[in-house]
C-alpha cells in the first residue's frame, strides 16, 4: 500500500505521521514523535487506533544526530510496517521568504535558497532542512516536498505586511510574513466542514502551544496575523518573548553589553513563560505550581493573547467566531476561559461545562460570538500538499 510520510523536525524532536493513499485522500496509519534529541532520545509511535506500535529509548544516546535517529526510524518502519510503500516525504519548512509559498519538490537549488533563509527562523529552519538532508542520504531516490508555514499568509493585504521602515528594506524582504500557516490552513478546511457559515465569516484562530500565534481569517483566508518577520513576534510563548519594544533590544546591546548571539538566545530560548515564571516553559507545570511567578506568567499569556486578538478584530472589521487549537488551545480550559473573559466585551459567553470537557463548541447558545475548539493536524496538511506537488492538480484530496 502506497503511503507518504510527513515530518516536522525541530531542534530536539521530530514529529512524524504516516498516511496511506486512497480515493478519500491521505488516511492516518501511524503517528509519533522522536523527542529528547541531544539528551535522551525517545521514540513513541501509535497506529490510527491509538495502539502503541513502538516505545523505545536509546541508552547513552545523547550524541545521536537527527540523521542517525531518522535512520533508526526508517529501519523500524521497514520492519514493522512492511505493507506500506513510502512514495514521498513531506516536510514542514517554517520560512519560505517572499519567493516560496506553494509546496515544492526539493532539489539542490531550492535547498540552497532555503538555507539562505535560516537567519529569519534560526530556531526552526536549520532543523527542518537537516531532516531533508538526512533523508536524501538515507533514501536518495525518494521524492521530498517542502511545505511552507509562511505560505498561508502569502496573500496578506499589503498594509498587513509592512513595517514603518524605509521602502528599500521592505523590498529586501524585511516585512511581516506570518507563521503556523499549515495549522491555520488545516483549521480553515476543518471549520468549513464543521460550520460553513462561520467559515465564510470573520474568525480569529488561536494556535496556542509552545509556539503561539493568532490569525485573522475572512472566508478562510489570512487577513492578518500576530507573528511578523520571524516566529519570535506576537504572543508570549514557551521560551519566546513575543512582541517587544525594539528599543529594549538596543538597550540590551548598548547598555547591558550583550552580544547579538546572546540577545538572540535570550529572546528565543530564555524568555516567555520560562523567563517570566523562572520555573518552566510548560503550561501544565505552571498550573500545578504554587509559586506566584507561575500565576503571573499564566496571566500574562492570557492577557497578551486577548490583547492581540482585540487588535486583529480591527483587521477583520468585526468578528463572528474564535477557534482554539494546538496543545494549549485544544486542551487547556483554564487558558481558554481566561482569554474569553478578557474578550467578554464582544458578547462572548462561555459554557463552563462544555469548556471543561474540551467540547467542539464551548460558547453558550446565546453567545454573540461562536467559540470552537478544533484539533489541528499539520501533518495531514503536509501530506495533502506533498501529494499536490507530486501529481497533477485536482488528483489529490
Amino acid at each position: 500500500m502506497e503511503a507518504v510520510v510527513s515530518l516536522n523536525s525541530g531542534s530536539s524532536s521530530i514529529k512524524f505521521a504516516l498516511f496511506t493513499l486512497g480515493p478519500d485522500g491521505p488516511q492516518h496509519a501511524a503517528v509519533g514523535k522522536l523527542e529528547g534529541i541531544g539528551t535522551a532520545p525517545h521514540l513513541v509511535a501509535r497506529d490510527a487506533n491509538e495502539v502503541i506500535l513502538v516505545d523505545r529509548g536509546w541508552d547513552n544516546g545523547a550524541a545521536l544526530t537527527h540523521e542517525a535517529l531518522l535512520h533508526d526510524l526508517f529501519a523500524w518502519a521497514g520492519d514493522h510496517l512492511p505493507d506500506h510503500d513510502i512514495v514521498a516525504a513531506g516536510h514542514r519548512v517554517v520560512h519560505g521568504g517572499t519567493e516560496f509559498f506553494r509546496p515544492l519538490c526539493v532539489d539542490d537549488a531550492l535547498l540552497a535558497a532555503l538555507d539562505a533563509l535560516c537567519p529569519l527562523a534560526p530556531l526552526h529552519q536549520p532543523h527542518n532542512l537537516a531532516a531533508i538532508r538526512a533523508i536524501r542520504t538515507l533514501a536518495p531516490e525518494l521524492p521530498q516536498v517542502a511545505c511552507f508555514d509562511t505560505g498561508f499568509h502569502h496573500e496578506l493585504p499589503e498594509v498587513s505586511t509592512r513595517f514603518g521602515l524605509p521602502r528599500a528594506l521592505h523590498d529586501k524582504g524585511i516585512r511581516r510574513y506570518g507563521f503556523h500557516g499549515l495549522s491555520y490552513e488545516y483549521i480553515a478546511r476543518a471549520l468549513r466542514e464543521a460550520d460553513p457559515v462561520l467559515a465564510s465569516g470573520r474568525v480569529i484562530a488561536a494556535h496556542l502551544g509552545n509556539g503561539a500565534s493568532l490569525c485573522a481569517m475572512r472566508d478562510g483566508l489570512s487577513m492578518d496575523t500576530a507573528m511578523g518577520f520571524t516566529a519570535l513576534d506576537g504572543l508570549l510563548m514557551g521560551t519566546r518573548c513575543g512582541t517587544i519594544d525594539p528599543g529594549a533590544v538596543l538597550h540590551l546591546q548598548t547598555q547591558e553589553g550583550m552580544t547579538a548571539p546572546a540577545v538572540e538566545a535570550l529572546l528565543y530560548k530564555q524568555s516567555g513563560l520560562l523567563g517570566v515564571s523562572g520555573i518552566s516553559s510548560d503550561m501544565r507545570a505552571l498550573h500545578m505550581s504554587d509559586d506566584p511567578h507561575a500565576a503571573e506568567a499564566i496571566e500574562l499569556f492570557a492577557w497578551r493573547a486577548a490583547r492581540e486578538a482585540s487588535a486583529l478584530i480591527l483587521s477583520l472589521g468585526g468578528i463572528d467566531g474564535i477557534v482554539f487549537t494546538a496543545g494549549i488551545g485544544e486542551n487547556d480550559s483554564v487558558i481558554r476561559s481566561a482569554i474569553c473573559e478578557r474578550l467578554a466585551w464582544l458578547g462572548i459567553a462561555i459554557d463552563a461545562q462544555a469548556n471543561t470537557r474540551n467540547a467542539p463548541v464551548i460558547s453558550m447558545a446565546d453567545s454573540e460570538i461562536i467559540v470552537r475548539v478544533i484539533p489541528t493536524d499539520e501533518e495531514r496538511m503536509i501530506a495533502i500538499h506533498t501529494l499536490a506537488a507530486l501529481v497533477p492538480a485536482g488528483d489529490a484530496s
